[in-house]
């Protein structure tokens, strides 16, 4: 299973801008749902989404990370517009 700090670091890589533009990401593995939650807040925004421990073991390798790439960019496309 894929470290959540190492996990947190791949989504800032892919979206560096996220701790330059004010949005916090944080990452946790929800033992109930067995997945990563992903949580981006911006002020008093928030919002959150689960990330399947086989997406973010491929996107760890290297391999893929499009199902991340796509929810991370929806967030932080939310997190902007509000």
């Amino acid at each position: 299973m894929a470290d959540k700090e190492a996990l947190c670091e791949k989504i800032k890589e892919i979206y560096p801008d996220i701790g330059e533009c004010g949005i916090d990401v944080t990452v946790d593995y929800d033992q109930e749902n067995k997945a990563w939650v992903v949580d981006l807040k911006k002020d008093r925004h928030e919002l959150k989404t689960f990330l399947e421990p086989e997406d973010a073991e491929t996107c760890m390798l290297g391999k893929q990370c499009i199902g991340l790439g796509i929810q991370i960019a929806q967030l932080k496309d939310n997190i902007m517009k509000t």
